[in-house]
């Protein structure tokens, strides 16, 4: 549990510090012979600072309740 707690806590941080992502792919637009004309396409990912904030908040929840479940009586 306290694993999962600490993923979605660096999962949440990195989508609060990273708004947007980005990444290409290459498609071929013509292939005649030896001749190939390639294109690098951008796509973009955005990040709503909510979804960020949500898994840090439920990252955190989940290792106050771990650790609450793992104190002595």
């Amino acid at each position: 549990m306290r694993v999962l707690a600490m993923v979605l806590i660096v999962l949440g941080l990195i989508a609060l510090l990273v708004p947007s992502v980005t990444f290409f792919t290459q498609e071929r637009m013509a292939d005649v012979g030896f001749f190939h004309v390639d294109v690098q396409r951008p796509h973009t990912i955005i990040l709503n600072p909510a979804v960020g904030i949500v898994a840090l908040l439920v990252g955190v929840v989940l290792l106050l309740s771990a650790r609450g479940r793992n104190a002595p009586v």
